[in-house]
Order: structure tokens, then C-alpha cells, then sequence
């Protein structure tokens, strides 16, 4: 039930002080004719609506949540407590720099540790999200093949197994896409490739964008090779760092040959996910693209930390130094952790999904056969929707009723059964097992009932919907009578 529908006339709480300055009175024709569609309740009514809500919510302070490649790590509360003191919240972006030298430290840092952690040169911190650092680092490098008079240099690269942001991102900065296959062991094929580069095409190549290791979890042994046959006709390549909680400490884009890359702070350096904002994805990028970095970045001059524009700026992407609490949050994430910590992150990250592939591959099939995966692993389910009738989704949604967010679902789309897992670092091996024998349990029923897991989930607020429904007709407003 919504609030609305709670509402009852007369009813209220006071909640704000009465007002101590003179009454302004807009004029009639700047005045609303109807009043606010506001609930009126009492507060101890309010309060228990959205404790109820927030009751019906899943997030990893709930539970095992292994939605892959999108890297849901516990987000530590020393991380909120130092983006809430005062001395960062108070802060205007306007104030004298004089008197934002502690700001500035943070972001001066900040960046310092993520050139560290890439091999990049330089950040900016402006982009909000992972998908608007995408849309940032393609303008970047279109800024450098303009600036070096190759006009022509219009396309991007995209692997098929890339993110859907990918293709958006390239189409939003001006380029068109050329899809690439994979090869039979879920990585870029080289040859195919090289056939773009060396063929007509070569001298229309902007740049080609890669997660390494990619969205089936996997490093790509050809990374070498990838970047230079890229470099080879006259291409950048973008990182898309959606995977770096794999290898964070460990490899480096920036040595793989990657001239930028955009980070989501909100999933490798354990910032809460953005659910609406507010989020960040800041671009790192190699030296020869530093000059064209969007806003202002910070510089040492005569002992003190100023804000320097870059000399080709390609302009803002978003209102002054992007979301800078956020910032702080990553930062104390990796000062918390250190160097031998970051690593120990990966690592760790890396055991755990290697631990549950180990577990479950004797039920379900591992879509590319290899022994040792990184951050994630995709599940194959076409054989048991053959051999049973229960897809993906079904499985999916049987995980709901014990508790547990379901992995990503259909995605790569070269695997047509996909449920892609990434445990992260931060679960312990009880959960992991608990997750196992859920999984196992599922797999089993499958075959003894697989009409319960048609009807699935049986156990929360809201059963089965009609997603295809849903998505074709939304109800996007309320109807007041």
C-alpha cells in the first residue's frame, strides 16, 4: 500500500519550527490552484511505512548478494563516518581554495593512489557514474584523434561480450561500433581482430573498449598482443574497469597498454551503489590524453594546492569536481586497506569464486571450460532447461526464497542460460558454502519439481510478476481520484 493510501484526513505531525521571518505571499498568478497531494499522517504512522519498506528491501547488509560483474561488496562504516564529519559536509565548492586545502588533499590522494592501482597518469573525478566515465574516456580519446587531424577515426571496437554501456557510450559520443567475436574460450579473437585493423577499416579505428578480465571472468592471455595490434593502426583502448576488483594491486591497465579507464568507485573501492546517485566514475588516462581531461584537476604551486584547467579540456561533464563525499569514501577504503590490503582484496576475491566454481561444477555446467576463473563465473543452464524445463530465471527466482539476491541473469549474452556469480572478498566461507547447498538443493528440485520452481519465489511480498509486462507497460504515475 502507498503512502497515499494511509492517508487520513486531519492527521499530522509537527515536524518543522514555526516560521520566524516574515510571510511572503507570491502572487495569485505564481501560486498553485491546487494543493499539494500530500499524505497527512501521524509520525509514529510514517515512521512504521518506511521501516516496513526498507524490511522488504535486499541489499548486502541482508544478505549473500552475487550479482556478477557488479562487484556488491559490504560497504564498511568507517567509510560513512569519515564522509560524514563535518569538515567535508560544510565544505561550498565556491569557498576561497584557501580555505579548501583538506578537500584538495582528498582529491590530490585520491588520485595518487588510483594512478598507482591503473598505471594512469592522471584522474578527474567529474563523471558521476561508470557509464558517464565510459561516455568521458571515448570523448577523451575522440579529442585526441582530433586534435591530431585524424577526423576520420570514427569507429569503436566492442567485444560481444561487453556491457551494454559499451555500444551506448560509443553511439553517444559520436561513433559507430564494430562488433568483435569471441573466441571458443570466451575471450577476443585475435585474428578476427587483427582482421579489422589490417583491413580497410584500420584507418577508421578511434579505439577499442575491454574489461580485462572480462564479463565471463576470465583474463585474457592476449592482452599484449590485443593493445598492440590496436596501437598498431593508430587506436586508443579504453578500460572499462567494471572488473578491476579482480586485480586491483595485482596487474595494472595502464601496463597491459591501456591509454584510460574509468573506475566505479561504488563497486571496486566500496562506495554504497548509486540506486538513483549518488555515484562515481572517475577516468584515468595516460599522459598523451591529459591534456584534454574535462574540469579542473588539482596541482601543487608555491606549497599549496590549486585547481588547474587542463590546456584542451573538452569541457564539463558534470557541475563542479563530481560527487566529492563519494571520493572521500573510496579514499578511506584504500588508506584503511593499504597497499599489501588491496591486493589481499583481489585475492581474495579471485579464491572465493574460484571455491564456489570448484563446488557447484559437478551439478552445473561451467559456460567456458577452464580450471581457474577470476572475480566471477558464468553458469551454463541449457542443459537442465532442456532436460528439465526450469530456465535460468527459474533458478533465479528459487534463490529468492532462501534469502539470497539472485546472480546476473542472461548475461553475457553469448551464453544463452547464463547466471553469472561474483561472491567478492568480503563473504566468508559459510556463506559461500550455505549459497552452495542452496544452489545444489535448487538443481536437485529441478528435477523432482519443477513446476515449484516455475512458481517461484513462494516466500516473498510479492510472488512471480510479469516482467514482460512490466517492462512493455509501465505504471510510471499515481492515479489520484
Amino acid at each position: 500500500m502507498l503512502i497515499f493510501e494511509k492517508s487520513r484526513e486531519g492527521r499530522g505531525c509537527s515536524i518543522l519550527p514555526p516560521c520566524d521571518v516574515e510571510v511572503y505571499e507570491a502572487a495569485p498568478e505564481f501560486s498553485r490552484q491546487k494543493p499539494l497531494h500530500l499524505p497527512q499522517m501521524a509520525e509514529v504512522d510514517i515512521e512504521r511505512h518506511y521501516t516496513q519498506l526498507a524490511a522488504k528491501a535486499h541489499g548486502v547488509n541482508d544478505g549473500f548478494y552475487p550479482l556478477g560483474s557488479c562487484t556488491m561488496k559490504y560497504n564498511p562504516r568507517v567509510n560513512e563516518q569519515t564522509a560524514s564529519m563535518s569538515k567535508f559536509t560544510h565544505v561550498h565548492p565556491l569557498q576561497p581554495l584557501d580555505t579548501l586545502q583538506g578537500s584538495l588533499q582528498v582529491l590530490q590522494e585520491t588520485e595518487k593512489a588510483l594512478n598507482a592501482i591503473t598505471g594512469m597518469s592522471r584522474f578527474t573525478f567529474q563523471p558521476a557514474a561508470g557509464a558517464h566515465g565510459e561516455f568521458t574516456g571515448l570523448l577523451l580519446i575522440k579529442a585526441y584523434h582530433l586534435a591530431n587531424g585524424d577526423t576520420q577515426r570514427t569507429k569503436i571496437i566492442v567485444p560481444d561480450s561487453a556491457h551494454g554501456t559499451n555500444p551506448a557510450s560509443a553511439v553517444m559520443a559520436g561513433m559507430s561500433v564494430i562488433n568483435t567475436a569471441s573466441d571458443e574460450r570466451g575471450c577476443v579473437d585475435v585474428e578476427k581482430l587483427r582482421q579489422i585493423c589490417e583491413g580497410e577499416e584500420g584507418k577508421e579505428i578511434a579505439g577499442l573498449m575491454l574489461t580485462n578480465p572480462n564479463t565471463a571472468g576470465l583474463f585474457d592471455p592476449n592482452i599484449l598482443e590485443i593493445t598492440e595490434i590496436i596501437h598498431g593502426c593508430g587506436g586508443q583502448v579504453y578500460y572499462d574497469g567494471a572488473n578491476l576488483n579482480a586485480i586491483m594491486g595485482v596487474a595494472r591497465p595502464g601496463d597491459m597498454g591501456f591509454d584510460c579507464v574509468h573506475l566505479n568507485l561504488h563497486k571496486t573501492f566500496s562506495t554504497p551503489h548509486g540506486g538513483g546517485g549518488p555515484g562515481a566514475g572517475p577516468v584515468g588516462c595516460k599522459e598523451h590524453l591529459a591534456k584534454f581531461l574535462p574540469g579542473l584537476v588539482t596541482e601543487e604551486k608555491d606549497g599549496k594546492l590549486v585547481f588547474v584547467k587542463p590546456e584542451q579540456s573538452l569541457g564539463e561533464m558534470k557541475n563542479f569536481y563530481g560527487n566529492f563525499l563519494v571520493v572521500v569514501k573510496a579514499l578511506t577504503y584504500i588508506k584503511m586497506l593499504g597497499a599489501e590490503g588491496i591486493a589481499a582484496a583481489s585475492e581474495n576475491a579471485v579464491l572465493n569464486a574460484n571455491y564456489m566454481m570448484a563446488k557447484l561444477r559437478d551439478k552445473y555446467d561451467i559456460a567456458f571450460d577452464t580450471k581457474i576463473c577470476m572475480h566471477e563465473f558464468v553458469m551454463d543452464l541449457s542443459r537442465l532447461l532442456k532436460e528439465t524445463g526450469v530456465s535460468a530465471m527459474d533458478i533465479a527466482k528459487g534463490l529468492l526464497d532462501h534469502g539470497i539476491h539472485p546472480p546476473t541473469m542472461y548475461f553475457p549474452l553469448t551464453v544463452h542460460e547464463a547466471l553469472m556469480v561474483e561472491p567478492t572478498e568480503t563473504e566468508s566461507r559459510e556463506t559461500l558454502d550455505e549459497a552452495i547447498q542452496v544452489l545444489e538443493g535448487l538443481y536437485d528440485l529441478a528435477f523432482s519439481d519443477p513446476e515449484a520452481l516455475h512458481d517461484a519465489p513462494h516466500t516473498t511480498p510479492v510472488s512471480r510478476l510479469d516482467e514482460v509486462g512490466a517492462a512493455r507497460h509501465p505504471v510510471l504515475r499515481y492515479a489520484f481520484e
